[in-house]
């Protein structure tokens, strides 16, 4: 690969680190999903994969976020790296959705009681909160220049916006409308091009609209510990931005192909499940 002259030094040495961060991130995680499914059979399995598969989530977010912000990466880089990391979370996080947005689905259509999915959502904002901590332990042991860096400058997030609040929120509306539609239609593909073609969706969305103007997130647990922390705007207009306008996208769409479009087709309407099912599935 013919890298640009800025990453073959320092910038390329911070590329090398954060990749390694990663990918023990990575490790530990599939280690815990591992252990627990073999000592921790039963529903305690079900929590500690939401809790192990977010906390990878948002630990690489944290990573990869502070690598974009940091090191001028060529765009082939950058969106490269977002689809390998994307392919690697899908095909190792098993049943685990780690969207607080699918918890509140399944609620909607029957499949979880409201306790349930509440502790779900306690846990994976839990791990998010962990991921968070485990990343400024990580930053504070200077293992490249970058980290030592975000360290000097106490760790701070600034401003995650590159447009007005409601432009951000039409955006996270807008890409986990266009998540939740290839969640629902995925199983069309065969199997083993779905995790791919997911993930192609996802780095798609990142290059042409969410990453300039709200950081493409589309995820609540993953925006708690990535882009709640930062300044420049209230926690209530990051509730606005990352909570409501992903939920009202993932909604819309189930309301849009599994309501609307069925009854003026005269169709009767996909079983309450489909989606569920299918995003297990790709995963």
């Amino acid at each position: 690969i013919n890298l640009p002259v800025r990453l073959r030094t320092a910038d390329m040495a911070d590329l090398w680190v954060s990749l390694g961060v990663l990918a023990v991130a990575v490790l530990v995680c599939e280690a815990t999903r591992r252990a627990a499914a073999r000592f921790l059979p039963g529903i305690c399995w079900i929590y500690l994969l939401e809790a192990a598969s977010t906390f990878q989530l948002c630990c690489c977010t944290q990573e990869l976020k502070l690598l974009a912000e940091s090191v001028r990466l060529d765009q082939t880089i950058s969106l490269t790296l977002t689809y390998v990391v994307t392919v690697v979370h899908l095909s190792t996080f098993r049943e685990a959705t780690c969207n607080p947005a699918a918890a509140l689905e399944r609620v909607c259509r029957g499949t979880a009681s409201g306790r349930a999915a509440a502790l779900l959502i306690a846990v994976q904002l839990g791990a998010a909160v962990a991921a968070r901590s485990f990343a400024a332990s990580v930053w504070s042991l200077g293992l490249s220049d970058m980290h030592r860096r975000h360290q000097k400058f106490g760790f701070r997030c600034f401003d995650p916006l590159g447009g007005t609040v409601l432009e951000a929120a039409a955006v996270e509306l807008a890409c986990a409308f266009a998540v939740q539609a290839t969640a629902m239609h995925i199983h069309k593909l065969e199997e083993k091009l779905r995790v791919h073609f997911f993930a192609a969706v996802i780095t798609a969305l990142v290059y042409a609209a969410g990453g300039s103007i709200s950081g493409a997130v589309f995820n609540p647990a993953l925006a708690f510990s990535v882009q709640f922390p930062c300044s420049g705007h209230t926690y209530l207009e990051y509730c606005f931005i990352y909570w409501l306008g992903p939920t009202l996208g993932m909604a819309s769409c189930i309301l849009l192909f599994e309501k609307i479009v069925p009854f003026l087709s005269g169709k009767s309407t996909v079983g309450m499940n489909g989606s569920i099912t299918q995003k297990e599935k790709t995963q």
